[in-house]
């Protein structure tokens, strides 16, 4: 969405056909180009398992370190 703060600005390139198609989409939808592209890198990441968000990414990180698995204490044993 433009004017965000916390946005970031790449080109990207559509053949003629594709990009009148979001456009017409868009319209459709009452919505705009950007907000169409937002969804779909979102889905897109989403189906990937990719985190979206600081706080997904946040507990991501600290999911994938083997020290934070949950696992028995050495000098516990079971009865």
């Amino acid at each position: 969405m433009a004017g965000k703060v916390n946005s970031v600005r790449k080109k990207i390139e559509f053949d003629a056909e594709t990009w009148f198609a979001l456009d017409r989409l868009a319209k459709d939808r009452m919505s705009t180009v950007q907000e169409l592209t937002d969804e779909a890198f979102r889905d897109l990441l989403k189906k990937h398992r990719r985190p979206t968000t600081l706080k997904e990414m946040l507990r991501e990180s600290v999911r994938s370190h083997p020290a934070n698995d949950q696992q028995p204490l050495p000098w516990k044993r079971s009865l």
